[in-house]
């Protein structure tokens, strides 16, 4: 659990279309996140965008992108971040995976129970 304190933000790009056993790549994280008890995460599907392969991705009215970029938001604790950053390379085979630093200002707190 995270206070008001340095914190670490995990931050990880992929498109939408990316799969995992099947599953898509978000999906796999999300669940990886909630299993180790993770503070906070957030997935958002971007409307556009490209990466260093070059393929542009876009939503536009009259397409129907199945590839949109993904962006998964995680916070928590440097110690809690370090301790998923191994399994979270393991899920995603291309993508941009990167941690920074940031000063969680306001938590409320929840107690996560197993399911």
């Amino acid at each position: 659990m995270i206070t008001r304190n340095p914190a670490k933000k995990l931050t990880v790009y992929v498109d939408e279309s990316d799969r995992r056993g099947g599953r898509p790549v978000y999906e796999v994280l999300l669940e990886l996140f909630y299993r180790n008890k993770i503070a906070g995460v957030s997935v958002f599907r971007g409307v556009a965008g490209y990466g260093s392969d070059g393929v542009f991705h876009t939503s536009k009215i009259l397409e129907l992108s199945a590839s949109l970029p993904i962006k998964i938001e995680v916070v928590d604790s440097d110690e809690s971040i370090r301790s998923v950053l191994p399994e979270v390379s393991d899920v995603v085979s291309k993508g941009l995976i990167e941690v920074s630093d940031t000063t969680v200002v306001k938590c409320c707190s929840k107690t996560f129970e197993s399911s």
